[in-house]
């Protein structure tokens, strides 16, 4: 399972990664209804200082399939959860390493078992 990449920076008492990822679990995938965070769809999060602004988070994320059409929906739901948290957000999509089921953490199994999938 892949681990965001978490860069250390001193964000004088704003978001943190951590904080961040929490608000991330609020953006859900439309097709499975499960975070994006527990599918493990984020690969890397970096939040960079901006001019006496709040940081703006990058975040490289990738889709359970390349041709899903709701990367709009996403953007706006990832932009939604951070509002107030980060002064932007951006997001990388990025397709390599392909994502699969093992990159789902234990808590998205389990909602997805309660949703019927074998996983």
């Amino acid at each position: 399972m892949s681990k965001p990449v978490e860069t250390p920076i001193d964000l004088d008492g704003e978001a943190t990664v951590e904080e961040v990822m929490e608000a991330l679990k609020d953006v859900v995938d439309p097709e499975l209804g499960i975070n994006v965070v527990d599918l493990g769809l984020i690969y890397g999060l970096n939040l960079d200082p901006a001019d006496g602004a709040k940081p703006v988070a990058t975040i490289d994320m990738t889709l359970t399939s390349a041709a899903c059409p709701l990367t709009d929906v996403i953007e706006d739901q990832a932009h939604s959860a951070l509002e107030g948290m980060v002064s932007d957000v951006k997001i990388n999509w990025v397709w390599l390493p392909p994502w699969g089921p093992d990159k789902i953490t234990d808590e998205g199994r389990e909602q997805l078992r309660m949703l019927g999938f074998n996983v």
